[in-house]
């Protein structure tokens, strides 16, 4: 399985008040991550959005924490297409510092619905933007 690989250092905002990543911030990271890793596919979100009136929600998330990163720390977010259904995406994505990648930080198991936009109604993922994000499994990207 391919993936997508991107970093980010973590600012004062991510942080508690003892200088440790907020547990909310790291599906912020997340998101970042994925968006950057369609992009990279050739399957930005706002192109779909603009070309079929269709985008994705999170329909679950599930998260483990294993090492907290600190301010200042640089991470690195891996993206990995686990799954692809006519109307639905799995994800799995592992954050990790950047300083000790051997390490876990946080693992994220994310599914994402495609929905129509104006209706907010299930949609399937055109054939075009398939073939696109199946890069991030296929090692193409």
């Amino acid at each position: 399985m391919a993936t997508h690989k991107i970093q980010f250092r973590v600012y004062y905002e991510d942080t508690d008040a003892g200088g440790i990543v907020y547990h909310a911030r790291y599906l912020a990271f997340a998101e970042r991550a994925r968006s950057e890793a369609m992009r990279s596919a050739n399957a930005a979100v706002t192109d779909l959005l603009k070309s079929d009136g269709i985008g994705f929600v999170v329909r679950q998330v599930g998260v483990r924490y294993r090492t907290p990163l600190r301010l200042e720390d640089v991470m690195e977010v891996e993206t990995a297409l686990v799954a692809l259904t006519p109307a639905r995406l799995k994800l799995q994505q592992t954050i990790r510092n950047a300083e000790r990648l051997e390490e876990q930080a946080v693992i994220l198991d994310v599914e994402l619905a495609c929905i129509e936009m104006d209706t907010l109604k299930p949609a399937r993922i055109p054939p075009h933007w398939c073939d696109a994000i199946r890069k991030l499994e296929a090692g193409e990207h």
